[in-house]
């Protein structure tokens, strides 16, 4: 870049800084896109995380962006600034597949609603990122596009499922990314790949255009999309652009969420370092979240490492469960088969193939029932957070893991503490927010010993979305934030 002296926050940069050099003049809207699309055809074979290219468009969108400016027109936030969003957003003429072999051909016809956003506040976007088959592991890979890598370590995984968008904020080959969690698909690659991602309250952020079909307009349960980012002012700027209601709602309300605090005097923080029985953690992410809580606490924040929420964390856990098997179902004939295999079930069959079989093809009476339970939850937490602004607690047990694509996924195993556990049981920590339409923000906190990133989960009451990144900001400053990855 030619004035990549006099953008000294590229590539690594803020999204904030970058945007500010574009509008000061010290970098071209062109320039900037060009910069990152070199990076991105240098660095990206290694990792494989932007799978979408969609540069053409891209340059003319940066090119407008030039005359905008050059004409002194008033622009937005992010005026400017490359970016790319998650394979599974419809981005006009590209395809959407959610790793899909067989939807190759799926081209969009529309903008899902957080990229119409994105690209009103300014931002340029120019490809898409890798994620999981269905949006569901922990892992990035399909037939589509193959397997996205670590930039950390080329042998273990980004998380998923939003993999490629936290691997492509990571190496620094996009300025902001945009992703989607319904069992820590932001948070989980947030932690493997040392970014910052928040996963919104509930509802707050539409998502629709997230489909692989335009004829399904309905926002499902639970899932929320939000942002990734190489720090917490980036989250917070993402989420004032695209948080808001669709069109449908905007006549009748507005969004107003609380301001976060202004100070960590005072603070109040509940830790939440271990379940043993249900999602044991890693001895070395228990210290480094102690380690994160110790430094709140020396800054002023008042540390309460007993306090839980009051309901059986077991019985949140299967509720989670329930709703998501529901909500994660295939469509079609797999479903189908699914229905006939469950109804062929011992009634006495209770293990957790056949739990998890129940729950996928459960009926609309049972799924009303765990919503139910559900609510009696968000109360439990609203009680809680009377007491309590922010609970710390891990959003996996262990750095990233090495690559296991065996099948099938359900016997699978996350080596915790050197001792094999379920590979899903992992889901229980991303389950706590997610069950209960929780805002929780994943913040880097620092590495193990052997150079693995590891982050934070800083849960919140519903709507406190700028309390949590806020904190992950503070968090930044005190033990961890951003850090590139070595090689890149």
């Amino acid at each position: 870049m030619k004035n990549a002296a006099a953008v000294g926050s590229f590539p690594f940069g803020s999204a904030v800084q970058l945007a500010r050099a574009v509008r000061t003049g010290k970098v071209s809207a062109v320039e900037l896109l060009k910069a990152y699309l070199d990076r991105v055809d240098r660095l990206n074979p290694a990792i494989n995380a932007v799978v979408v290219d969609d540069r053409e468009a891209a340059l003319k969108q940066a090119r407008a962006a030039d005359r905008a400016l050059a004409k002194g027109a008033k622009v937005g936030p992010l005026h400017g600034v490359p970016i790319t969003v998650k394979e599974s957003f419809n981005l006009v003429g590209q395809p959407t597949t959610w790793g899909f072999a067989q939807l190759k051909g799926n081209i969009a016809t529309t903008d899902a609603v957080i990229v119409r956003r994105l690209r009103a506040a300014g931002a340029v976007i120019f490809g898409k990122t890798n994620v999981p088959v269905s949006l569901a592991d922990f892992q990035s890979y399909n037939e589509v596009y193959g397997t996205t890598n670590n930039p950390w370590d080329h042998a273990r995984v980004p998380g998923g499922s939003s993999g490629g968008s936290a691997a492509a904020t990571a190496a620094g080959l996009s300025a902001l990314e945009y992703g989607s969690d319904i069992g820590g698909s932001i948070r989980t690659p947030a932690s493997y790949c040392g970014v910052y991602g928040h996963k919104p309250t509930y509802g707050i952020v539409p998502k629709r255009g997230q489909t692989t079909d335009d004829a399904i307009l309905s926002e499902g349960d639970i899932s929320v999309v939000g942002p990734i980012a190489r720090s917490a002012d980036d989250l917070a700027l993402a989420l004032h652009i695209t948080a808001g209601p669709d069109e449908l709602l905007a006549p009748g309300w507005k969004l107003q969420l609380p301001k976060a605090p202004a100070s960590l005097s005072g603070l109040r923080v509940a830790v939440w370092l271990d379940q043993p029985d249900l999602s044991p953690v890693d001895d070395e992410v228990r210290a480094l979240i102690d380690a994160a809580a110790v430094a709140l606490r020396k800054a002023g924040a008042k540390v309460n490492h007993t306090a839980r929420p009051d309901f059986d964390p077991a019985d949140s856990h299967e509720t989670y469960q329930r709703l998501l098997m529901a909500l994660m179902a295939p469509p079609g004939a797999a479903y189908t088969a699914m229905v006939a295999r469950a109804a062929a079930l011992d009634p006495a069959d209770h293990s957790p193939y056949a739990e998890q079989l129940r729950w996928s093809t459960c009926s609309y009476r049972a799924f009303a029932i765990a919503a139910n339970k559900r609510e009696h939850l968000r109360w439990a937490w609203r009680r809680f957070f009377a007491d309590f602004d922010v609970l710390l607690a891990p959003i996996t047990p262990t750095a990233a893991f090495p690559h296991d694509q065996s099948e099938p996924m359900g016997v699978r195993t996350l080596v915790v503490n050197g001792q094999e556990t379920p590979y899903w049981s992992q889901l229980f920590w991303a389950g706590l927010a997610i069950a209960s339409y929780l805002p929780a923000t994943v913040a880097p906190i620092g590495p193990t010993a052997s150079g693995l990133p590891v982050g934070v989960q800083i849960i919140g009451a519903e709507m406190a979305d700028r309390t949590t990144i806020w904190t992950a900001g503070q968090l930044g400053r005190l033990v961890g934030g951003f850090t590139p990855p070595p090689g890149y």
